[in-house]
This record gives structure tokens, sequence and C-alpha cells, in this order.
């Protein structure tokens, strides 16, 4: 009988490949169909309250990407990790399955998931495409997937952080700013460890 992998911890570049496909959003807002979410895509449902939390209560970049990292080791990893279970995933990709699932919360069905761990690489290749909506996620996909595949990491350690427009509570797309977070994840995944 075949052991498990070990459970992986997330590395920075892990942590940084995920958070350059998002943004960060340092107090509450509504997102595009007015559910509130802040930091990385962190919403109510994910278990840790956002609003009324952070509504006009800006949190330090720091904060927003503890809770976030947070998130994605206690809520996505393990679903990621249970779905290629028996299988060995490198760190690219595991960081583009990570972004995949963060993004759609579909891990566990993705028919690219059971393509991949059949041996069916290039069918598993195209159908990673076959999760296209809402268009303008084309480019995201297309990253996660040729990280997955081919190893080509996409992001450089910096994310864009917007600020909140009021009193529509939507990110304010012209101050969008790009901040190097690449210290403040290595520091708060090292002081994880």
């Amino acid at each position: 009988m075949p052991t498990a992998p070990q459970p992986r911890r997330l590395t920075a570049r892990v942590v940084l490949e995920l958070i350059g496909h998002e943004a960060i959003v340092q107090e509450a807002y509504r997102d595009s169909v007015g559910v509130w979410t802040w930091a990385v895509g962190v919403t109510n449902a994910s278990g840790h309250e956002v609003h009324p939390r952070y509504k006009d209560k800006p949190q330090t970049l720091r904060k927003c990407l503890e809770v976030s990292i947070w998130l994605m080791e206690r809520k996505y990893l393990p679903d990621v990790l249970a779905a290629f279970a028996g299988h060995t995933l490198s760190e690219a990709q595991l960081a583009a399955a990570l972004s995949f699932h963060y993004n759609t919360g579909a891990i566990g069905r993705a028919g690219w998931v059971k393509l991949f761990k059949a041996g069916k690489i290039a069918e598993a290749r195209v159908a990673f495409m076959e999760w296209r909506n809402p268009p303008e996620i084309l480019p995201r996909r297309a990253k996660e997937r040729d990280l997955f595949f081919d190893g080509r990491w996409s992001q450089d350690g910096k994310s864009t952080v917007y600020p909140v427009a009021k009193p529509s509570y939507a990110p304010k797309w012209s101050g969008a700013k790009r901040v190097d977070i690449w210290g403040d994840v290595a520091a708060i995944l090292g002081a994880a460890a």
C-alpha cells in the first residue's frame, strides 16, 4: 500500500504566486457581486469575520498577509493535498493547484486533476483551461496551467494594493500601487515554521 506524501508547508514562492494573481485591499470592500471582502479575497464565508470587523478599519499590510496565509494553510492547502493524494507535487505544481483552488474552490471536482492523476497529461493540460469563467480569468488560468505543466513562474514578489472608494466600498482601481511583499511573506512563513 503506497504511503501518502507528507503534508507540505507553504513556501514564499507558492504564496507570492497566488497573491500575484489576486490583490490586497487593506479594509473591507464590496466585491463585484456585493460580498464583503478583505485582504487577499477573504470573506466571512472563510470562517474569518471580515464584515463588520474591517469596514472603515484599514489593517497593516502585514496583518492582511498573516490572515490570508493562515487561510491558505488551514482551508485551501489541505484540499489540494487531498486531491493529489498518492502523488508528489513539485513546488510549481503545488503553487498552481493552490492558486486554482483559491480562485475556484473546485480542486476536488476538477476534471484536469483526475486526468493528471491518471497520467493523461496532454488531456489534463487542455482540461485545465475549461475553467474559464468569467472570461477575464483566462490570463490567470493560462499562467496557472503553464506553472503546473511547464514550471513557468509568473510572479515577481510584488502585489497590487488597492484603496477603497467610499461611499461605494468598491476597490478604487485608480489608486492601485505595486508593493514588494516578498520580505513580509518570508518573515510570516519563517515565524510559522
